[in-house]
C-alpha cells in the first residue's frame, strides 16, 4: 500500500480519508460486537482462578472485563479484591474509589477501602469512611467495630510516642507491637519499632522492620541504606554489600549508598584476600593484607577483631614471637574469651619449646570450649612433646626453632657436626662423649630432614625411639642399626670429615 507523501498515485491519496473511515467503521463494529457474554465469561474465569488461587490469571481476565465494561462497580470491586490477595493496596484503592464514584451507597466497597486506609496508618482517613457507613446505615456492625477500636489505636501511639521519649523501649515496643498489627503498613510505625529494638541491641528484629518498609515503599532507598548499615555495623559485610547494592539500583549516585558501597566492597575483597593468605600459610603477605584491613575499618568490632585474630596468627607461624605476642595480648584484650588466641600463644610457646605454657594456653581454650577440637588436639601434642623434651629434643639438639627451613637445619647441622666429630678429639673418653652427641646430630638431622618423621615429632611421638615404634602401625627402616659412621644398610648417610 502507498501512503500519501509517499510516492502513492493520486488515486490512493484522494481515497486515504474513506480509509480511515472504513478502518473506524470497522474497529466499531468489533466494540459493538462485544457481548455481555464476552464480558460475563471474564468474569466467571476471574472467579474460577481466584478460587483457585491463580491470583495473576484472575486478574488479567478482570482487567478484560473492565476494558470492555468500565461502567460496572462489580468488576472494579472484584479487581480490587485480587489486588488485596496479592498484596497491591494502592492498586485496590483506585478501584474501590472508582466503585463509590459509580455507586456511592455501596457499603462494602466503603468498609473496604476504611480498612486499606487503616492498615495504612491513615486513621483518621479511615475513621471518615466508617462514619460515611454509619450515617447511611446506623446498624452496621462492621464499621460500628471499627469505630469503637480508634480511640484505643490512638492512645497506643500516644502512648508508644511518650516511653520512647522516655527511653522505655521495651514498653514503648510492646505499644507499637499491638498497634502494628492493626496498621501493618504504616511504615512509620514500623520505623519506630525498628528504633526501640535498636536501643535494646535487637538488630535482627530491627533489620525486619526495615526490611518491610522496602515493600510498602518502592523507591525506599533511606532504608536500604540503613539495613546495610546495620549489617555492617554487625559484621556482616557481605550482606551488608547485598543490601547497599538493592540501593544503587534504585540510584547509582545516591550519596549514602555509593560511598558506603566502594568501602563494604573493598573492605570484603581484604577480608577474603587475608583468609585465603592465612589458608595457604602466606604468612607475611597475610599479616600485610590485614593491616590493610584496618586502615579501611579501625573501628567496627568485629572487623578490628579479625583483622587482628589474624595478625596474631600469621606472626605465630611466621616466627615473629614479640609481635605476635602483642597481636594476640590485643585480641584477648578485645575478647579474654578467645579460643583461637589462646591456640596461637600454645602454639607460639610450643615453637619455643616452652611445652608447660603451651599446656596451660591449651587448657585456657579447652576452658573456655570444652572439645574444642584444635586446643583438645593441640594439648595431647604439648603433652607428648614436654615428655618427648625429657628425653631427646631434635630442634635443641641442633639449636634451632620449630619452624626451621630446611637450609637452616642443615646449616646448624654441619657446624655441630664439624664440631662434634670424633676425629677432632685425641682421648678416649672424649672420643666417646663426642661420638655421642655427633650421633645425635645426626639423627636430629636425619628427622628434620624427613617431612614424614618431622611431622610425628612434631606431633610429640620421637621416631628414633624403638620403643615408640613397637606401638606404631609401622617401622621406618632407619629405626633399627642407626650409625651415622657407617653406610650399607644400618645408616641412610655418611659423613666424611674433612
Amino acid at each position: 500500500m502507498y501512503w500519501p507523501g509517499h510516492g502513492g498515485s493520486l488515486a490512493l491519496e484522494s481515497s486515504f480519508p474513506l480509509l480511515l473511515i472504513s478502518l473506524y467503521l470497522q474497529l466499531e463494529g468489533v466494540v459493538a460486537g462485544t457481548t455481555q457474554q464476552d464480558i460475563d465469561s471474564h468474569l466467571e474465569m476471574g472467579k474460577k482462578f481466584l478460587a483457585a488461587g491463580q491470583l495473576s490469571d484472575a486478574l488479567s481476565h478482570y482487567h478484560a472485563a473492565v476494558d470492555l465494561d468500565p461502567s460496572n462497580y462489580l468488576t472494579y470491586f472484584k479487581r480490587a479484591t485480587v489486588y488485596l490477595a496479592i498484596g497491591k493496596s494502592k492498586s485496590a484503592l483506585p478501584d474501590l474509589e472508582k466503585v463509590l464514584d459509580i455507586k456511592p451507597n455501596f457499603h462494602a466497597a466503603r468498609i473496604q477501602k476504611g480498612n486499606i486506609l487503616l492498615k495504612q496508618g491513615y486513621i483518621d482517613k479511615a475513621e471518615h469512611e466508617y462514619r460515611t457507613v454509619l450515617s447511611k446505615d446506623d446498624n452496621n456492625a462492621e464499621a460500628s467495630q471499627r469505630i469503637e477500636e480508634l480511640p484505643q489505636l490512638r492512645a497506643m501511639i500516644d502512648r508508644a510516642q511518650y516511653l520512647q521519649d522516655h527511653n522505655d523501649f521495651a514498653a514503648a515496643e510492646q505499644e507499637l507491637s499491638k498497634v502494628i498489627e492493626s496498621c501493618p503498613w504504616d511504615t512509620s510505625l514500623r520505623e519506630k519499632r525498628a528504633d526501640c529494638y535498636i536501643s535494646m541491641q535487637e538488630y535482627f528484629k530491627a533489620i525486619g522492620d526495615i526490611k518491610a518498609t522496602t515493600k510498602l515503599v518502592g523507591d525506599n532507598t533511606a532504608a536500604f541504606y540503613r539495613i546495610s548499615d546495620l549489617h555492617y555495623q554487625l559484621g556482616e559485610a557481605d550482606d551488608s554489600l547485598r543490601e547497599i547494592r538493592e540501593c544503587l539500583k534504585l540510584d547509582p549516585d545516591h550519596k549514602q549508598c555509593f560511598p558506603h558501597y566502594k568501602k563494604v566492597k573493598k573492605l570484603v575483597k581484604q577480608m577474603e584476600q587475608a583468609q585465603e593468605l592465612k589458608n595457604n600459610h602466606e604468612w607475611d603477605d597475610c599479616i600485610a593484607k590485614a593491616h590493610n584491613m584496618l586502615k579501611t575499618e579501625g573501628r567496627v568490632y568485629h572487623y578490628v577483631y579479625t583483622a587482628k585474630g589474624h595478625i596474631c596468627h600469621c606472626q605465630v607461624q611466621a616466627g615473629q614471637k614479640e609481635d605476635a605476642l602483642r597481636a594476640c595480648d590485643e585480641v584477648l584484650k578485645m575478647n579474654p574469651n578467645s579460643v583461637d588466641a589462646f591456640c596461637d600463644l600454645a602454639e607460639l610457646y610450643i615453637n619455643e619449646q616452652d611445652y608447660e605454657k603451651a599446656i596451660d594456653y591449651y587448657q585456657k581454650a579447652l576452658g573456655v570450649s570444652e572439645g574444642h577440637h584444635r586446643a583438645k588436639e593441640g594439648l595431647e601434642t604439648a603433652q607428648k612433646l614436654l615428655k618427648q623434651s625429657k628425653k631427646r629434643d631434635y630442634y635443641k639438639i641442633l639449636g634451632v626453632p620449630r619452624f626451621a627451613q630446611k637450609k637452616q637445619i642443615m646449616k646448624a647441622y654441619r657446624k655441630l657436626a664439624m664440631m662434634w666429630h670424633p676425629d677432632r678429639f685425641e682421648t678416649e673418653e672424649e672420643k666417646k662423649e663426642a661420638e655421642k652427641k655427633f650421633m645425635d646430630i645426626a639423627a636430629a638431622k636425619e628427622v628434620l630432614t624427613d617431612p614424614e618423621m618431622r611431622e610425628k615429632f612434631d606431633k610429640g611421638e620421637d621416631p628414633m625411639d624403638p620403643e615408640q615404634q613397637k606401638q606404631g602401625s609401622h617401622q621406618h627402616p632407619f629405626f633399627h642399626g642407626f650409625n651415622p659412621f657407617e653406610g650399607g644398610s644400618g645408616g641412610s648417610f655418611k659423613f666424611h670429615f674433612n
